[in-house]
């Protein structure tokens, strides 16, 4: 049996009043406000320009050095393959330990700077010391842990594990503040404790955002961990440096070729895992 035009157009499912708001504000003209802000925003970017230097003229004259420093990358030579492979799976060792521990670190510290789940007193100050980690750059501590443990891998697995309480931690918190208040609300009213509402309500909506930016997290870690050797926090950064003081074009150009099928089989590995999840 096949419907007629008519009986199709009364079974459609009417819009109602808020999805309807939501769909025509989506097409809406920015606002006077809106408007006003573009001149002092392409003001504050030319200003930006101006102050750091950028300019294209030298750019552009720059391009003729920039190929011929591509052209000493090649050929590529895979003589010492060997290390390169072996300090390689070191760097991927120190970033799956220092997501591991930094994913947990920071899903601990985003409990607290979440503000609908810790009270004020708690907020804050977690707030704070987030801002305070976000701010140090990764080498500082890679420095500070090389001073401490010693050269290694060890320093480098510190270094990645407390830089990422600042940054994904930050975006941990913010995933779970934006979860669906109305299963929270609803747990609260039949006097669900903080640990179910939490357990029940704010978890299980914010997982497939936590665990998107823990892969997230794990991909910046390899590459992390290629800067962190530079200064002797194990991986492959070092090797990599001492190929550039070296001269060493060749070796250079076969470490980067390696270093960019790493990154690229994670991040499909990490694309496969979050098609699963969402």
């Amino acid at each position: 049996m096949t419907l007629t035009s008519e009986s199709r157009t009364t079974t459609r499912p009417a819009l109602g009043t808020a999805d309807r708001h939501r769909l025509e504000s989506a097409f809406r003209v920015p606002r006077a406000r809106f408007l006003l802000g573009l001149p002092v925003a392409a003001l504050l970017l030319i200003w930006s320009f101006d102050g750091a230097g950028f300019d294209f003229v030298k750019l552009g004259e720059g391009t003729v050095n920039m190929g011929e420093f591509l052209s000493r990358l090649f050929p590529p030579d895979f003589s010492k393959i060997g290390t390169i492979l072996a300090l390689l799976l070191e760097t991927f060792q120190m970033a799956i330990v220092g997501t591991v521990l930094g994913a947990v670190l920071s899903l601990l510290v985003a409990f607290g700077a979440s503000s609908n789940i810790a009270p004020r007193w708690v907020y804050y100050p977690t707030r704070w010391v987030m801002n305070i980690i976000r701010s140090v750059p990764d080498l500082v501590f890679a420095l500070m842990f090389v001073s401490a443990v010693g050269l290694g891998p060890f320093a480098g697995i510190l270094a990645m594990t407390l830089g990422s309480i600042g940054s994904i931690g930050k975006i941990f918190a913010e995933a779970m503040e934006q979860v669906d208040r109305g299963p929270v609300v609803a747990m609260e009213a039949v006097g669900a404790s903080k640990r179910q509402v939490i357990q029940y309500g704010i978890l299980p909506q914010a997982a497939p955002l936590l665990t998107s930016y823990t892969l997230l997290l794990f991909e910046g870690n390899v590459r992390g961990a290629t800067i962190l050797g530079l200064v002797g926090a194990g991986g492959i950064g070092l090797e990599l440096t001492t190929a550039m003081r070296m001269y060493d074009y060749g070796h250079l150009s076969a470490i980067i070729i390696c270093i960019i099928v790493l990154v690229t089989a994670i991040d499909q590995g990490s694309a496969l895992i979050r098609r699963r999840i969402t």
